[in-house]
């Protein structure tokens, strides 16, 4: 059976107490509500607060994650975090092709590809990040686009690798807009990931695999997102942020 998988992606938010604090009276609800093992939660604070949070979400269930790596192993880039460094304090998850990274930093197929070889050989965990646009979804472009982007980094990978891979669905159009995409739109999506993984790497692999939705969830709309067939949690945004409400999407 597939995990569910909940991810809190903070992006650049959150300071130092904000940080810890949330951590703590998060860890102390799960534990009071002795939220299901079968639960996978995943929160990815800011850099510097990577090593403290590891260490507060130590013999929990919650697992903590970096939202990028550089895609060397090291050298004359400033301001940049390898893989390796993450090793270096426990973290054993990154999120990879996040659609901000895509379009405010310009990285490409070519790059992320380049990311996830990196990061697979420190063994970290890839929670890979594919989706379209407004405009590529308007031109009915949007099945064309996430296979392109699997085709060309995923997929790349051989089936022992693949086991490492979360792929969290984005429809970019829906990230930060209060938009969402209808509950039939992301099953059919989802539904069209797997098949793609079905046909690459065949029934288990596709059985396997936690596909995630990643597109304005909410505590109104997480029940009936996580109940689709193909959609095996999410990747959540601005929701995370407020304790009580991701205490509620957890609980979905």
């Amino acid at each position: 059976m597939r995990k569910k998988v909940v991810i809190a992606n903070w992006k650049m938010n959150y300071d130092f107490y904000e940080t810890t604090s949330f951590i703590r009276n998060f860890l102390k609800f799960i534990f009071e509500k002795k939220i299901n093992h079968n639960k996978e939660i995943i929160i990815a604070p800011s850099f510097p607060f990577l090593h403290i949070s590891n260490q507060i979400s130590q013999g929990t269930n919650l697992n903590i994650a970096a939202q990028n790596i550089h895609q060397k192993e090291k050298g004359s880039y400033t301001g940049e975090i390898s893989a390796s460094m993450l090793k270096s304090i426990g973290i054993q998850k990154v999120i990879l092709g996040h659609s901000e990274r895509r379009e405010f930093f310009f990285e490409k197929n070519n790059i992320l590809l380049e990311k996830i070889k990196i990061a697979l050989k420190y063994g970290l965990n890839i929670i890979f990040c594919i989706g379209e646009s407004s405009f590529e979804r308007s031109n009915d472009q949007q099945f064309e686009i996430v296979k392109d982007q699997l085709r060309k980094t995923v997929f790349c990978c051989t089936p022992d690798e693949i086991k490492y891979f979360y792929i969290a669905y984005e429809p970019i159009w829906a990230i930060g807009t209060g938009k969402t995409a209808t509950f039939e739109q992301a099953q059919t999506m989802h539904e069209f990931i797997r098949s793609l993984f079905l046909e690459r790497y065949g029934k288990n692999i596709s059985n396997e695999i936690s596909i995630l939705y990643g597109g304005s969830i909410n505590d109104f709309n997480a029940k009936d997102l996580f109940y689709q067939k193909d959609i095996d949690g999410g990747l959540v945004g601005h929701s995370s942020m407020e304790l009580k409400k991701f205490l509620r999407i957890v609980q979905s």
